[in-house]
């Protein structure tokens, strides 16, 4: 059995919905976001079921320049070598994976950095990327990581970027997630919103920015399952 984990329900939507009847040979998991969830999560996952290999999917955070919304990158620091050089040549040689008429979606094989918190503005992400010669951050992934290796489960990392610093969120983050309690509350973004007029605009952007990742993710991610299997 392969194991798909996703931080939240949200992104990994398109995927369950291509799935089709390869649903009862994979098992998805949402990890929450952020390392005190992930790791409460993850340990029983991996143990209640022998998996194969697992996939940490999901979206990402752009701090390389030349990424952007909705490209895919394939962590090397976190992939299993042999899983990693497969994924990589799987999607390269589908030439459908290119939609008629959209720019190529670029699939890009670099550093991914779980941090502690959201890395939000240019400078941060400029900063970030310089230190941790990062291409994309995330906050689940070195969990997820240290769990299938401590299991001796090979893992392939494959994330969506879903915001960089051309295409920013559209609040704070702590206004459009409470990590604390795993959720969007409706009530600070609605009084951020109130007060803040002109995110309205930047919100619609936004949902339209992880609409087109996640669609990417369900992709690549169903096209990779044949080749992996």
């Amino acid at each position: 059995m392969l194991a798909v984990t996703f931080a939240l329900a949200n992104e990994s939507r398109d995927f369950n919905r291509l799935l089709g009847n390869q649903q009862r040979k994979i098992a998805i998991l949402h990890t929450g976001v952020g390392k005190k969830t992930c790791q409460e999560r993850i340990a029983p996952f991996l143990d209640g079921r022998r998996f194969e290999f697992a996939i940490s999917s999901g979206f990402a955070g752009g701090v390389d320049p030349s990424l952007g919304v909705g490209d895919l990158l394939l962590a090397d620091n976190y992939s299993d070598p042999a899983l990693l050089a497969r994924a990589h040549a799987s999607l390269a040689a589908v030439p459908d994976f290119v939609e008629p008429g959209n720019a190529p979606r670029v699939i890009r094989v670099a550093r991914l950095v779980t941090a502690a918190r959201i890395i939000e503005s240019a400078a941060e992400r400029a900063a970030f990327a310089r230190e941790h010669n990062a291409a994309a951050v995330d906050m689940e992934t070195e969990w997820i990581a240290q769990a299938c290796a401590d299991r001796k489960i090979p893992l392939l990392s494959l994330r969506a970027i879903s915001d960089t610093t051309a295409a920013p969120f559209p609040a704070p983050p702590s206004v459009l997630f409470n990590v604390a309690r795993q959720r969007t509350n409706p009530v600070t973004l609605a009084a951020y919103l109130l007060t803040h007029p002109g995110s309205i605009l930047r919100l619609a952007r936004f949902a339209h920015q992880i609409a087109n990742a996640r669609e990417n993710l369900a992709v690549a991610l169903t096209t990779l399952l044949p080749f992996l299997d």
